[in-house]
């Protein structure tokens, strides 16, 4: 894997997805994962869903049959294709097919609101698009654009043959966009980040050089494929040629048995799915094949990392840390975090952290600033947003390649491990003291008894206010409190805690904390 530092200049696709004649040729992406793993393994299992399994060698002919229907739509290189499909094997052939036609793909979950949908359709502005069936004719009160075709996934024939002399996209402009990923839009109007071949292929390599999938793995992906890292869990079994096992909300009951039916071994988790498979497993605690936990969402935190390894013995947690607009900064070795407690772990292979002050000049060891990114897996900016490309990547500061500010606040080791502290947002100072959500939240999760926690900082009038989970119904938010105040000092304690049922979560698995605010102003947060 090469270690050069170099990455593509963030302001050139801002608009233009097709690429330019002047930039230099990479390999499609669907080469990189699809085609090599159907040339290695074409009789391995490649993905499974509820309703069979496909080997790889039909996933690349699936793939080529949804390439052949894009022709015939009239679909152009460099067109979008927008996928509001859950998890499923004909998103797969989707996703490689765009490719393979040289298009765009544009993955939403199928969970978006109207309101942020519209959003998306009037910037992504996609040739086709691509539902279930009942969306046929619109999603969530919406009606489709005018004039745009629409095509339902389980109607589509993906039985055609393989057909490799077709594939006439095989190399494509390196600023040739493979991906628009919308982010979730819980505060405010998704920005569609902007993804190329290159990019994609470093970042999935990177990773996988990090977390070692093997040929025999089988990776149960409960995220759903419209989430970035759900989505690279196909890139990452196809790299190792293992079978990416398929499960979507409608599952999360039996998420475990699912699990132990297909012989799972790895399974990437946002912190609620990690809560619910602990719950599963006290009701249920025969073995599995489980050997790997990674994360995505928000850090897993250390009590239910401990959980986990309590659980499924044998199994290994692997702390990570990223953002869509570079995918993955960091993955800590499995159980690093038992030798380096609060870690995420260090760079990626080929790439550079730093952690740096309001003017960009690196910190020392050990001081806390903006954690900040550069690399060959920095992608391309924001879609037709020149404005917030510029805010967030940057040219460094030393004169070097461009630099993303991801707005997040740690601190280095002498040896390059990042501590995640929080976002910019996450730090504020109370009563004269400045603190972080993330470091009150860890101290709350801390109390026996209290399985989720969430704050809401402070905010116009309102002081923080905590919102808690208990393990049973018999935690109360005064006892929280006079606990934490065992834990920090007086002035990192709230004044108030709300004791939920549940967390509310975005369709991403997130906590929702704009629903909490909401919530909190209504007065319905009592459970």
């Amino acid at each position: 894997m090469t270690s050069t530092l170099t990455s593509f200049p963030a302001s050139a696709l801002i608009d233009d997805a097709v690429g330019t004649a002047t930039a230099p040729r990479v390999d499609n992406a669907a080469e990189v994962f699809l085609t090599a793993a159907a040339a290695r393994h074409p009789d391995a299992p490649a993905v499974r869903d509820r309703y069979g399994m496909w080997t790889y060698a039909e996933l690349d002919a699936a793939a080529d049959s949804f390439a052949r229907l894009l022709d015939g739509h009239g679909i152009k290189p460099g067109d979008r294709v927008l996928a509001r499909v859950g998890s499923s094997r004909e998103f797969t052939a989707l996703l490689y097919g765009t490719w393979r036609h040289g298009a765009v793909l544009v993955p939403i979950n199928p969970g978006m609101k109207a309101f942020h949908l519209q959003s998306v359709l009037a910037d992504s502005e996609p040739s086709l698009i691509v539902v279930e069936d009942a969306e046929r004719d619109g999603a969530d009160g919406l009606s489709w654009p005018s004039g745009v075709p629409v095509a339902v996934a389980s109607e589509l024939d993906l039985s055609g043959p393989a057909d490799p002399a077709a594939r006439t996209q095989t190399e494509v402009p390196a600023d040739r966009l493979a991906l628009l990923i919308y982010t979730s839009g819980s505060t405010a109007a998704p920005k569609g980040v902007a993804c190329p071949h290159g990019p994609v292929a470093f970042a999935a390599r990177a990773i996988a050089a990090r977390l070692d999938y093997r040929p025999d793995d089988v990776v149960l992906t409960a995220v759903p494929l419209s989430f970035d890292y759900g989505l690279y869990q196909v890139f990452l079994s196809a790299l190792a040629g293992a079978e990416l096992l398929l499960s979507g909300p409608a599952d999360h009951a039996r998420l475990l048995g699912f699990a132990r039916d297909h012989g799972a071994t790895v399974l990437p988790l946002v912190p609620s799915l990690g809560e619910l498979l602990v719950k599963l497993a006290s009701r249920d605690q025969r073995p599995t094949r489980i050997r790997l936990f990674t994360n995505t969402g928000a850090a897993l935190n250390a009590p239910l990392i401990a959980t986990l390894r309590e659980t499924f013995p044998g199994a290994s947690v692997a702390p990570m840390y990223g953002t869509t607009e570079c995918k993955r900064i960091t993955i800590l070795e499995p159980d690093g975090d038992l030798a380096r407690p609060g870690s995420v772990g260090p760079a990626l292979p080929g790439t550079e952290v730093l952690v740096v002050d309001d003017d960009g000049r690196p910190l020392p060891t050990g001081e806390t600033g903006e954690i900040v990114v550069r690399g060959p897996h920095l992608m391309a900016g924001y879609w037709r947003s020149p404005e917030q490309t510029a805010l967030r990547f940057r040219p460094g500061a030393d004169g070097g390649p461009v630099t993303l500010h991801t707005g997040d606040y740690g601190r280095l080791d002498e040896d390059g491990h990042v501590y995640f502290q929080g976002r910019r947002d996450d730090l504020f100072k109370r009563r004269g003291s400045r603190m972080t959500s993330v470091e009150i939240e860890a101290a709350v999760l801390d109390i026996d008894g209290v399985r989720e926690a969430a704050l809401l900082v402070p905010e116009d009038d309102r002081d923080m206010v905590l919102f808690v989970v208990g393990e049973t119904s018999d935690v109360k938010g005064e006892q929280v409190l006079a606990r934490l105040g065992d834990r920090l000092e007086a002035a990192k304690v709230p004044d108030v805690c709300h004791v939920l049922d549940a967390l509310p979560l975005t369709p991403n698995g997130k906590t929702d904390r704009k629903e909490l605010r909401r919530r909190l102003l209504e007065g319905t947060y009592v459970h």
